[in-house]
This record gives C-alpha cells, sequence and structure tokens, in this order.
C-alpha cells in the first residue's frame, strides 16, 4: 500500500537588488566630472586669490604709492573675478561647457532678474569703481557733499565711510556722491577763508578795512601768501557788509574753528580800540499816536451816595 507523500511548498524568493560594481561604472563618469570641476575651480581660484592678486596689488603700490584706496580696491576685484573665471573654468574642465553654452538664455534671465532687483547695489558698485579710479579722490581727503563732510576713512564696492568733524562714522552710498557736486576743501592744501563783518554807516568804512586786514597778522596760523584781502561786499538794511579774504596752509593738520576765533578776538579788539561799531543794532521808526484810555473807576474807587 503506497502512502501519500507530503506536498512540500516551494517559494521562489527574488534576491534584492544591490549596488554592484556596474552600477558604480555607471556613476564613475559622474563622479570624475565633479572631481575635475573642483580640481580646476580650486587651482584657478588659488592662482587667482594667492598669485594674481599679490601681483597686481604690488603693481598699483608702484604706480600709485599715496592711493591705499586702489590698491585695496584692485586687490579685491581681482579676487572677485578670479572666482568667477575658475568656476568657467572648473566647467569646461569637467566637460560642462557645452551645457553653460546651451543656458545662455537661462544665463540671461537670470542676469536680466538680478538686475533689475539689484539695480541700486550694481549702481553703487559702478559707482564704487569710478571713486576708486578716480586719482583726485582718495582714503585720507577731506571731502564736502550736499549732506554733510569729513575725512574719507575707506572706499568699498557699495559705500564710503566717512568720519564727520563731530567724530561721527556714516556710511553713505556711492551713488551719492558720484551723482553730485563733492567740493575737496584742502584739495591743495590750504583752504581760504571767507569772514563777513558788519560795520556800522557812520564808521570810516576805508580804515574799518584796514584794521580787518591788519587783523590777520596776529594770528600766527594765517599764511602770509597770498595776502589777506579785505572788500565791501554789500550795504544792508542797518549795516555796510564787509568781507575777509584769509589762506591757511595744510588746514588738515590745524584746528580751523581755533583760527577762525583767533582772528575774531583779534578783529574785534582792533575794531573796538579804532571806535568803530560792529553789526550795529537794527533801528526802526516808529509813526502814530498812542491813545490813553483812563477805562472806568473801580467799585473801591466810587463816591459814596450821601445819605
Amino acid at each position: 500500500m503506497l502512502s501519500a507523500a507530503p506536498a512540500v511548498a516551494l517559494q521562489t524568493v527574488t534576491p534584492t537588488p544591490g549596488v554592484g560594481v556596474g552600477e558604480l561604472v555607471d556613476y564613475w563618469p559622474n563622479v570624475l566630472r565633479g572631481v575635475w570641476f573642483l580640481a580646476g575651480f580650486l587651482v584657478v581660484a588659488a592662482l587667482g586669490w594667492f598669485v594674481a592678486a599679490p601681483v597686481v596689488s604690488g603693481i598699483v603700490h608702484r604706480r600709485n604709492r599715496n592711493n591705499p584706496t586702489i590698491e585695496e580696491a584692485m586687490s579685491r576685484y581681482t579676487r572677485l573675478v578670479a572666482l568667477v573665471v575658475a568656476f568657467f573654468v572648473g566647467a569646461g574642465v569637467a566637460g560642462y561647457g557645452g551645457f553653460v553654452g546651451d543656458s545662455a538664455l537661462v544665463i540671461a534671465a537670470g542676469t536680466l532678474a538680478v538686475g533689475v532687483a539689484g539695480q541700486a547695489v550694481i549702481g553703487s558698485i559702478v559707482s564704487g569703481l569710478v571713486l576708486v579710479l578716480d586719482p583726485e579722490f582718495n582714503v585720507g581727503n577731506y571731502i564736502a557733499w550736499a549732506d554733510g563732510e569729513g575725512t574719507v576713512r575707506s572706499i568699498t564696492l557699495r559705500v564710503t565711510r566717512v568720519n564727520t568733524p563731530d567724530g561721527e562714522l556714516i556710511t553713505v552710498p556711492n551713488t551719492v556722491l558720484t551723482g553730485g557736486a563733492v567740493r575737496r576743501p584742502y584739495g591743495q592744501g590750504r583752504q581760504r577763508i571767507v569772514e563777513r563783518v558788519g560795520i556800522a554807516y557812520e564808521a570810516d568804512v576805508a580804515e574799518a578795512l584796514e584794521q580787518l586786514r591788519a587783523a590777520t597778522e596776529g594770528v600766527e596760523e594765517i599764511a602770509d601768501g597770498p595776502s589777506p584781502k579785505a572788500y565791501v561786499e554789500e550795504f544792508g538794511p542797518d549795516s555796510v557788509r564787509v568781507r575777509v579774504h584769509y589762506w591757511v596752509v595744510d588746514p588738515r593738520q590745524r584746528d580751523v574753528f581755533a583760527i577762525r576765533s583767533a582772528y575774531a578776538r583779534a578783529a574785534k579788539e582792533r575794531l573796538d580800540a579804532a571806535g568803530i561799531t560792529i553789526s550795529p543794532a537794527s533801528k526802526r521808526e516808529l509813526e502814530g499816536r498812542i491813545a490813553v484810555d483812563a477805562g472806568e473807576p473801580a467799585a473801591d474807587d466810587a463816591p459814596e451816595s450821601p445819605p
């Protein structure tokens, strides 16, 4: 008698896919491209950062020994250009040059968007380049513009930092300095000071002019040349307006306010000694009549009624 053999269920097991040598071979070109991109980028960036920038800085320093502004700026711009060039060189070495070329439309659109969004920043950067390349605008110069004045401390890509006479450090957008008039009172190593004084009409104007001119001789800091001058400027409503011109040499090393104060004291002493009235008080003539109203007598002052 034959007995039935037990049924054995067989289950087919599907092997789990893994990353084998074949898959690594498929990824290897992308890894190799990444390595070549990184290598090309780092080599060019290092050459620009540690070789080109110092060389450019040295050349600029030899040609502009008294202009640290342009030396610092050119070094910064050289490093920035080196990073941009390093990116494209790395892309070319890694074989992505065709992709970058085919993406010219995308790059153009992105550049337009960035340009519109950062118009003010880009304008400041361009203005910064203009200021850096201007030989008459350097760190250490004393400048004056529509909203203030002070000594230039640094010039960056976007702003210029200025120390004011009050000791404040203000940040001025470069577009403000390139878009308006900028004065350099000490640009020629000396400064002309203009003082205005009012003289009474009754005074001897010729004597007043001579005394105001001679007052400059008592102030040591006032330069002998050009020689100080005094002029009649205008006839004001209450006084004769006189202006005095004198020069201060190298005002950056001197306190201009102290010099003006010393001259004002000397001028007042001389005019007082000569009996000349300075800035006389305004005179006004009043015409008309004044009426005095006695008013009603007070209740306490009213006469008592007879009994």
